[in-house]
Order: C-alpha cells, then structure tokens, then sequence
C-alpha cells in the first residue's frame, strides 16, 4: 500500500483519508455506546423441572433435589419457596431495568408437601424511586434566605441573664 503511495507521489496518509479515519472511529465509538447490555439476574429456568414439580406428590426434599436452594423463603405465615428470575437490559449511562421476570411459589402444607406451583412475571413488578427529588420534612418551608439571615438578632439572646459578667 505505501509503495503505491510514493508510486502516485502521496505521502503514506493524505488529509482526506485522516478525516475519513477519524469520522470512521468516532462512528465506531458512538455505536459501540449505544449497544445495551443483557444480564440475567436469579434462578436460571428450567422448564422441564419447573413443570415436573406437582402438588400432592413432591415434598420438600424433592423440590430441593429438582429445583435447587430458593432464592428466598417466606418468613412469616406459610414457609412458601421463592425462585425468581429476571433478565435486565442496560443502555450506556443509564440503570438496569427488567425486560422480563419469572417468579415461581411453591407452597408446602404442614407436613412438607407440595400443595401448590404458581408462576408471575412482570405484572407483579412494582417500580419504586427511593431517591426521590425531595426528602419531606416536619415544620414549614423555608425560604433560602429565611435559612440565611433567619438567626441574625438572635444570637447570644437567650444566654444573658441578669446582666452578670461571664457565662452562666
């Protein structure tokens, strides 16, 4: 390729192909940002042994062996079983958010049998903002030069007492 180049009497990049590279990187690099990324989160399906799990016939032990550890076990009421999982998408510079969520509950009687598998997905997902814009308050709203000259006149007012020299 350079022999060619100093064949035609060019040097080995003219200006014209610089620009054309570095339009080309900067193209290459914007699309590589805008690509998402895909993450799967918890249990990983298996529909075969989901389906394979029934009421009446499985207990404990057998939901176990099938299905793995829980992703967590109700801690109040009924010691139901939780798998759950849930696939996220990512674009560039942003959070998460869930493309699709799978979440199975199997429900054991008192003797540690199956009584019932339900399954839901994104209908149950509730989206919830914890870092709000603001923090509510108790007292009234101030202004922000309320805040700023609120004490002036105010300071050393409640410390003099009878008019004696030094403090109390």
């Amino acid at each position: 390729m350079r022999a060619i180049l100093r064949a035609a009497g060019r040097s080995d990049l003219t200006m014209l192909g610089k620009g054309r590279f570095l339009v080309l990187t900067a193209a290459a690099l914007a699309l590589s940002a805008c690509a998402s990324i895909k993450d799967h989160r918890g249990y990983l399906v298996d529909n075969a042994l989901l389906d394979s799990v029934q009421p009446g016939i499985d207990n404990q032990i057998s939901v176990e062996r099938m299905l793995g550890r829980p992703s967590f076990i109700s801690q109040f009421g009924k010691k139901d079983w939780y798998y759950i999982s849930t696939n996220t998408r990512q674009s560039a510079f942003s959070r998460p958010k869930p493309k699709d969520q799978l979440m199975v509950r199997v429900s054991f009687d008192d003797k540690g049998n199956v009584v019932a598998v339900n399954r839901t997905g994104m209908e149950n997902v509730a989206n919830i903002n914890p870092d709000g814009d603001k923090t509510p308050t108790l007292g009234r709203e101030r202004t922000f030069l309320e805040d700023l000259f609120g004490n002036i006149g105010q300071v050393g007012a409640g410390g003099q007492g009878g008019g004696g020299a030094g403090p109390n």
